[in-house]
């Protein structure tokens, strides 16, 4: 495709830009000002990086009031420095008071990992979501309707992503100095936009373990 095409589609976002600045400003001419100094956010959002899951519109909050990290079926992996990076500054630096792994129904990372679909270099990414997967398997296999296997299968990562974060030595280390920080597992679902609480809620260690095996005793 020529650039001078491809141009225009960069064109058009800024068109786009101008009509939202002339928009928010209309309707709050501090916003600009305001925002300058509003890093204060008290939520860390986990998510997918799928279009269709924007953190902030979801849940109502305006820029500066959520901190997000965003990556392929919103994964927490112990040695992706990209996450714990984000993790650390969000505690260490923002003090943000809860994160939130937010998983979403029909997620098509996990779905290629459930279905084993060779994509290319993100098969090593997915490979993760392959390993809760099989840690689960003994439950999946036993759910006969597709649809609902991949959606459980959603459920289980953003437990099993709660767990990695709480298990980082980040939190760990904020945990045992006493700072207040919570972690949520959410599931977004794109059939009604509702987010739904998975009950995963976690303060501390002891908390990290007991409700762990809770929930997977179900």
């Amino acid at each position: 495709m020529p650039a001078n095409n491809k141009k225009q589609d960069l064109e058009r976002l800024f068109k786009q830009n101008r009509t939202w600045i002339k928009k928010v400003t209309e309707e709050d001419p501090n916003y600009f000002s305001r925002l300058v100094d509003q890093q204060n956010p008290e939520y860390l959002w986990i998510g997918c990086s799928d279009s269709r899951v924007p953190a902030n519109q979801i849940v109502g909050l305006k820029p500066g009031e959520v901190f997000v990290h965003r990556n392929i079926a919103n994964m927490v992996v112990h040695t992706d420095f990209n996450a714990l990076s984000v993790i650390q500054f969000a505690i260490d630096r923002l003090k943000v008071k809860n994160i939130i792994v937010v998983g979403h129904y029909g997620c098509s990372g996990i779905e290629a990992a459930m279905n084993n679909a060779r994509i290319g270099i993100a098969d090593n990414w997915i490979r993760h979501i392959k390993d809760v997967h099989d840690k689960h398997n003994r439950e999946l296999k036993h759910i006969q309707d597709d649809h609902a296997r991949l959606d459980r299968l959603c459920e289980l990562n953003v437990l099993e992503q709660v767990v990695n974060i709480g298990q980082t030595n980040i939190v760990q280390d904020a945990w045992s100095m006493g700072q207040d920080i919570a972690i949520h597992g959410c599931i977004y679902s794109l059939r009604d936009g509702v987010l739904r609480d998975l009950d995963t809620t976690v303060t501390d260690t002891n908390e990290l373990n007991e409700r762990y095996q809770k929930l997977l005793s179900k």
